[in-house]
C-alpha cells in the first residue's frame, strides 16, 4: 500500500514541486499551508511521514512538531530557509528525525524520505516469533540454546548429528521420515544411499534415550519407509 506523506509549507510552489516528485515515486500526498490544517490532516487521516516547514502562519513548524510528538511517532523531516545550526539543534531536540535547508534538491528530499520510512518500519514492524528455546516430548526435553538433551532433568550430551536428529523427530512427532529425508537434514548434503550411516546414528540415539533400545518407545522403525517419533499421547505416563 502506498505510503502517505504530509507536506506542510506556506509556499504553494514548494508544495506543488514536492507533490510532483512524491507522486512520481508512488507516494500519496496530503498538503497543508499552515500548522492548523496539518493537525486536522493528522487527526483525520493516516500519515506515514511529515515534511514540515518552520516558518508558517498560525502555528510554526517548531510548535507543530512539539504538538505532534505528544501523540504521533511518525518520522518528521523539517524543511526551512533557516540554515542556522541552532535551528537544526532545536528541531532535533523537539523530535525531528531529519532537517533539510532551503534551497534543496528534490532528489535529496526523496532519498531522505525513503531512508526515514525504511528505518521507521524496519524498527517498528512486529517482530517474528522467536524460535522455540526447547521442545518437550514425554520425559525428553531438548534445549535448543544449549543443544543439550534432558531426560527427567538429567543432562545428556549429544553429538551434532544426534542433536539434529532429535530436533527433526521431536519437532514433528508422529511424522514418518524416510532415510533420505533424515540423511539430508542431519548431514546437510544430498542423500548418497548410505543406509548404514542413518541406522548407526539411530542406534546410538536409541542407546541414549530409550530405556530398552531393543524395544524402542520413542523412535519407531517403519519398515520399508523409515522412522517416526512417538506422539505425546502414545507415551505411557
Amino acid at each position: 500500500m502506498p505510503k502517505t506523506i504530509l507536506v506542510v509549507d506556506d509556499d504553494p510552489d514548494i508544495i506543488d514541486m514536492l507533490k510532483l516528485y512524491l507522486e512520481a515515486e508512488g507516494y500519496r500526498t496530503l498538503e497543508a499551508f499552515d500548522g492548523k490544517a496539518a493537525l486536522e490532516h493528522l487527526q483525520s487521516k493516516h500519515v506515514d511521514l511529515a515534511l514540515l516547514d518552520i516558518m508558517m502562519p498560525f502555528i510554526d513548524g517548531f510548535q507543530l512538531l512539539r504538538m505532534m510528538r505528544q501523540d504521533y511517532k511518525i518520522p518528521v523531516i523539517l524543511i526551512s530557509a533557516k540554515n542556522q545550526e541552532l535551528d537544526k539543534i532545536t528541531g532535533l531536540k523537539l523530535g525531528a528525525d531529519d532537517y533539510v535547508s532551503k534551497p534543496f534538491s528534490p532528489l535529496e528530499v526523496m532519498a531522505r524520505i525513503q531512508a526515514q520510512l525504511r528505518r521507521f518500519y524496519e524498527f517498528n514492524e512486529p517482530s517474528e516469533a522467536l524460535p522455540l528455546s526447547e521442545t518437550c516430548v514425554g520425559d525428553l526435553l531438548l534445549n535448543h540454546r544449549e543443544c543439550m538433551l534432558y531426560i527427567k532433568g538429567t543432562p545428556i550430551s549429544l553429538s551434532a548429528i544426534e542433536y539434529k536428529l532429535l530436533k527433526l523427530f521431536m519437532g514433528e512427532p508422529g511424522r514418518v521420515f524416510t532415510k533420505k529425508q533424515i540423511f539430508e537434514q542431519a548431514w546437510d548434503v544430498h542423500y548418497l544411499a548410505d543406509d548404514n550411516a542413518v541406522m548407526v546414528q539411530i542406534s546410538r540415539l536409541r542407546d541414549k534415550i530409550e530405556v530398552c533400545p531393543r524395544k524402542p518407545v520413542y523412535i519407531k522403525t517403519i519398515r520399508g519407509l523409515g522412522y517416526r517419533f512417538a506422539k505425546k499421547d502414545e507415551l505411557q505416563p
